[in-house]
């Protein structure tokens, strides 16, 4: 991490811990005007930070990665969100120069033969986009849960993304889902209906399912892999100090 930051994620630590995530974003924005950016999944998780954002009228940017194979749902709650909050989220797609011959060598359903190429095509979809995204951004603030994945339970809340280069923030990581469901609801926000349908963490249509009764919340994603491969490239950890 550039020495110059380091000093900051401390202050930013010490702002989570005694303000309310609103200010603590609001107090980031001011910091580093332009610099902050949101990265949403139209998510249970990222409607509550949206609405901490839009709501508030603080000046950070809002993005999705839009991988061209996201469920109609998805798009219904982009619009969606676009009009409850008067707003418009940018998307960010994969480029054709990598997808078009990703698609031709590989198949379009190539990531059911391999991890290898499953990783591949998040690569070209999710992760090459989000480098994009992030270009020029010091703070990256995202809807992570430490609910969702056995990796996240000791993920701390500040990290420095080595190959961003930008400090993630995660403000709800430690609230539970009965705390983000009461928010949405009271709240009156948007939100994926798919979530009322079991499925818990939703990503691309063919790469999703509902999870069943008593299953771990990342079964719905790559279930035909091992649980310990269960990551696309977007988060890697690494704390930030």
């Amino acid at each position: 991490m550039p020495k110059s930051l380091k000093n900051y994620t401390t202050e930013i630590a010490d702002m989570a811990n005694i303000l309310p995530i609103a200010e603590v974003i609001r107090n980031l924005a001011e910091q580093f005007p332009g610099q902050v950016t949101f990265s949403t999944s139209f998510s249970f998780e990222d409607q509550v930070i949206t609405h901490f954002v839009l709501s508030n009228q603080i000046p950070v940017s809002i993005f999705t990665l839009d991988t061209g194979r996201l469920f109609g749902e998805t798009y219904s709650v982009w619009s969606a969100t676009n009009e409850h909050f008067q707003t418009e989220i940018k998307g960010y797609y994969p480029d054709h120069s990598l997808l078009e011959p990703f698609v031709e060598e590989k198949g379009p359903n190539s990531f059911y033969e391999s991890v290898e190429n499953r990783k591949g095509c998040c690569y070209i979809r999710k992760v090459e986009p989000l480098k994009r995204a992030l270009k020029g951004n010091v703070i990256w603030i995202t809807g992570l849960r430490a609910e969702h994945s056995a990796n996240r339970h000791n993920m701390p809340q500040l990290e420095w993304d080595e190959g961003n280069q930008v400090i993630k923030y995660h403000p709800i990581l430690h609230w539970s889902t009965k705390e983000v469901k009461d928010y949405i609801n009271e709240n009156n926000i948007p939100y994926n209906i798919l979530h009322d349908r079991g499925f818990v963490s939703i990503g691309c249509a063919p790469c999703t399912r509902a999870i069943k009764p008593g299953e771990d919340f990342r079964a719905g994603r790559w279930w035909w892999e091992d649980n310990s491969k269960k990551e696309c490239g977007l988060h890697v950890h690494q704390q930030a100090s």
